[in-house]
């Protein structure tokens, strides 16, 4: 249900509300999904590392072409798995001594003595499922329910053209700090000053909306020059216009952004602009798997040769964005984090009304789980 937006000043309520920076490397929520790599990512015959909420796993294709999961730790003495390889159409060969585990996790064979397998020779698996281009992993104990896969299916039958590449990084912060930045889209106007935001953007009418569990903070200037990004996609563009971002939270923690440009006064859906991604995987409490890829809407660019070199112009721009603007500086913050020597104490400002909703949400879900 649509909730009204929270007062934008109303200092007794933000005092209250504040949100709590312990939560920062507080525990994760298991019982939920996360993507572990980008569909494309996972090749035949490739084994995929990852680190998930301090876990390590690896990833590969089955004969039939699904996705297993599975711990990369040999059950006789922990060598890696994915040093190893493929052997018989789907089961992993260790690379130390030879054991070989299928997508289940057990050992399906011992090469060594009378070949006999013990039975504690087998490692965890994690529910996988390739959704919205992407794998997703279950981390928890609970019945995984692929239902509950969040929403992300402006991926899904578009034109390529329209398209960005399927990319990631790895920032090394806490996955909260990433999505503070993503739900306070102030910073635009002066971190990404020129490419996403200006001085234009910076007085915004924001509104805040819960949908369920979703929070979605929207933002909306009026009567402001187009940032540069937007500016590319509307050839002729007007030299004024309104500047929008609606980014919605999903929990534990992918976003959908819904952002563009229209004529002053005209329906936002008139505009032109790009669905952005955001998926934040926690690797640990102090470092994050952030995938993205955006999706354009309302696309004004006939030729194929000009989609084409905005196709590339984009995703360079987006990844230069988060890889050598929003990651210094929140990596920096994750240092003093750790760093203080006395509890921190955040202001809390208008802006951060959706980053405070969005806690509450996380906290409640944090503390039914491990109840």
């Amino acid at each position: 249900m649509t909730q009204p937006a929270e007062p934008k000043t109303n200092g007794a309520k933000q005092r209250q509300e504040k949100p709590h920076q312990d939560m920062i490397s507080g525990p994760y929520l298991r019982n939920a999904w996360y993507v572990a790599a980008w569909s494309d990512g996972v090749a035949d015959g490739q084994l995929v590392p990852r680190t998930v909420m301090d876990e390590p796993i690896v990833l590969f294709r089955k004969a039939d072409g699904s996705v297993a999961a599975i711990a990369d730790r040999c059950a006789h003495r922990f060598a890696p798995l994915h040093m190893g390889k493929i052997v018989n159409g789907d089961h992993i060969q260790c690379p130390y001594h030879g054991l070989e585990f299928d997508g289940t996790g057990a050992c399906v064979r011992n090469p060594h003595g009378t070949k006999n397998i013990p039975p504690r020779a087998r490692v965890k698996s994690y529910p996988a499922v390739e959704k919205h281009k992407a794998v997703w992993i279950w981390m928890g104990s609970a019945p995984a329910d692929a239902e509950k896969i969040p929403d992300f299916g402006v991926l899904d039958n578009v034109p390529e053209l329209h398209t960005t590449k399927r990319d990631s990084i790895v920032i090394k912060a806490n996955y909260q700090l990433i999505i503070d930045n993503l739900l306070d889209l102030s910073h635009t106007s002066f971190l990404h000053e020129g490419i996403l935001g200006n001085a234009d953007t910076v007085e915004s009418e924001m509104t805040v909306e819960q949908d369920g569990d979703d929070v979605v903070v929207g933002r909306h200037a009026t009567n402001s020059a187009p940032p540069g990004m937007f500016a590319q996609f509307w050839p002729n563009h007007p030299p004024r216009v309104d500047k929008f971002t609606k980014m919605r939270w999903m929990a534990p923690s992918t976003l959908r952004l819904f952002t563009g440009i229209c004529k002053i006064g005209a329906p936002q859906d008139t505009g032109t602009g790009y669905h952005a991604i955001h998926l934040l995987t926690p690797q640990s409490d102090r470092s994050t798997h952030y995938f993205f890829t955006a999706v354009r809407w309302g696309v004004q660019t006939s030729e194929d040769n000009l989609n084409r070199d905005l196709q590339k112009k984009v995703a360079e721009m987006r990844r230069f964005a988060f890889e050598e603007q929003d990651a210094p500086v929140i990596e920096a913050q994750q240092r003093v984090i750790e760093t203080a020597t006395e509890p921190l104490d955040p202001v809390v400002l208008a802006i951060d009304v959706g980053c405070v909703r969005y806690k509450r949400i996380l906290g409640r879900m944090l503390n039914a789980e491990q109840r």
